[in-house]
């Protein structure tokens, strides 16, 4: 695989949670820290994820946010 973004994680799925449409993917990315995906239920049938699945998470994001209370 060949890709633009930067942001490139390996990790393990942990779970993944089936809504109406979409999907939230759970990824072990190591040390105890954990990031979950939003993706199509569709997308997660095509590309055969399930707990266990080694993955690349990929970030592609405009914005960076930080808040504080």
């Amino acid at each position: 695989m060949r890709i633009s973004a930067r942001n490139q994680i390996k990790g393990a799925v942990v779970d993944v949670k089936k809504g109406a449409t979409t999907s939230h993917v759970r990824v072990d990315i190591g040390g105890g820290q954990v990031v979950t995906s939003s993706i199509t239920n569709e997308a997660v049938d095509d590309l055969g994820i399930k707990a266990g699945d080694k993955v690349i998470v990929v970030i592609k994001a405009s914005d960076v946010m930080i808040a504080v209370d």
